[in-house]
């Protein structure tokens, strides 16, 4: 769903459509949107007679904190004095209660007992291991010895693609490998 952002030029499409002077894949283009997505536009105009709210109350609406909740966490707060993490850990142990941290630091921030810090509200970048231009500009070699039955397993591994390039069992007799 694209967001409209001119208002008064959906009204004036809206009016233009409904006396027949624009068809509604040319309203849409106009508008940047896709011709079904005018068509629902236009289908609540009609009904309604006025201009839909768009990109108004969108998403998943807000929980309320039950005061219960605000109580348990300042009592356990004033008793421990524990950051979120823990309290969350805490009131389980001792209330039985799954009170998720996010709520429990947001009650926190209410009473004061927990502060807003800036370093932590940065977007952070994605930490990507072994990232590489091109292909076999970096590999590594894993290796790992089977405790069950001897072998040895040998693996060649490309980072930029995460691809297995090469990978071979080598099977060794103990008793050769250990002869003095």
């Amino acid at each position: 769903m694209v967001k409209i952002k001119n208002k008064r030029k959906l009204k004036v499409y809206l009016k233009d459509y409904d006396s027949g002077s624009i068809s509604q894949d040319l309203a849409a283009k106009y508008l940047g949107i896709t011709p079904r997505w005018f068509r629902h536009i236009y289908k609540i105009y009609k009904s309604t007679g006025s201009i839909p709210a768009i990109g108004v109350n969108l998403g998943r609406p807000k929980k309320e904190v039950p005061e219960e909740w605000k109580g348990i966490v300042k009592q356990e707060y004033e008793k421990f004095r524990q950051n979120a993490l823990y309290q969350e850990k805490t009131i389980f142990a001792e209330c039985k209660i799954r009170i998720p941290h996010n709520t429990i630091h947001k009650i926190m921030l209410e009473f004061g007992f927990a502060k807003e810090q800036e370093s932590k509200q940065k977007r952070r970048k994605p930490w990507i291991r072994y990232e590489r231009k091109h292909s076999l500009s970096a590999v590594h070699i894993d290796w790992h010895e089977s405790k069950v039955n001897g072998k040895q397993l040998c693996t060649i591994l490309d980072d930029a693609s995460r691809k297995v390039l090469q990978g071979f069992f080598h099977f060794i007799r103990t008793q050769f490998l250990f002869s003095f």
